[in-house]
């Protein structure tokens, strides 16, 4: 396989996030929120399309040895995109477009660069509240340029945890028992896979679940997390793997201690 590593490592992360987050801003200020609903039943608008076309030709005329692989694609063009054995792009343009589309001020751009199956880089840029979580993997992690640590020492027990919940996606006899005999404090679900993700690296949430995630819904968010300290499986406890595009759960701690009570409160 290509080693493409000195392309990566010569890549300017700040001007790249900073370029994402201009065209993202451009596009929003004449943000057109009509939409329809997919063959899934997810939401798209035309921002969303615009977003994706703005970056994927800036990316391009950029850096135009990497590939491309985003959410509004075929099928086919996603497989193909990834498929090949260069550096790819995988973009969300708008994280949670259900949101968007009724004026609620929780989603955002997702954006993680892969090598070899794996993410090397993550951005995600939340508009509505300025806020930008980059990654770079063996590096670190930020907010705002801020580096985004966070303390094992500090986090609470599960049974004082603010939980992320996505009870929709969750397999019924763990939602029921989530609903009945809550093991946390209190829950929330914002509707914002990657913003979620980014809220347990930034400490507002200390758990996490989520029944299914696709590729472009995670990638980004789960190397912030990473590299902020934070832990993160699967609901079958499954290492982390190459990323492809089969849809996965998400279980996400703060630490690896409440990580371990988190998957044990998970168990139906």
């Amino acid at each position: 396989m290509t080693d493409h590593s000195p392309t990566i490592t010569s890549l300017d992360w700040h001007s790249i996030t900073q370029g994402v987050c201009q065209r993202v801003d451009q596009v929003l200020n004449q943000a057109d929120r009509s939409g329809r609903l997919k063959t899934d039943g997810s939401w798209v608008t035309d921002t969303d399309m615009a977003i994706q076309r703005e970056l994927q030709d800036w990316l391009a005329e950029l850096h135009p040895e990497i590939g491309f692989l985003g959410e509004e694609m075929t099928p086919q063009a996603q497989q193909e995109a990834l498929a090949g054995d260069r550096p790819l792009w995988v973009l969300d343009p708008l994280d949670g477009t259900s949101n968007f589309r009724v004026g609620l001020p929780a989603y955002a751009t997702s954006m993680a660069l892969l090598s070899h199956g794996r993410a090397v880089f993550g951005l995600v840029y939340d508009p509505c509240r300025r806020e930008t979580f980059t990654a770079v993997h063996g590096q670190g992690a930020w907010l705002n340029g801020e580096r985004l640590t966070i303390d094992p020492d500090s986090t609470l027990n599960l049974a004082r945890a603010v939980a992320a919940v996505d009870f929709k996606r969750l397999p019924p006899p763990l939602a029921m028992k989530l609903a009945s005999e809550p093991p946390y404090a209190s829950q929330r679900s914002i509707g914002s896979v990657a913003l979620e993700w980014c809220w347990v690296a930034a400490g507002r949430f200390a758990v996490y679940v989520h029944g299914k995630q696709n590729l472009w819904d995670y990638a980004a968010g789960q190397l912030i997390l990473s590299e902020a300290g934070g832990h993160h499986t699967t609901l079958q406890g499954e290492a982390p793997a190459v990323l492809d595009l089969r849809p996965r759960s998400a279980v996400c701690a703060m630490s690896r201690e409440l990580l371990d009570a988190w998957e044990r409160a998970l168990q139906v």
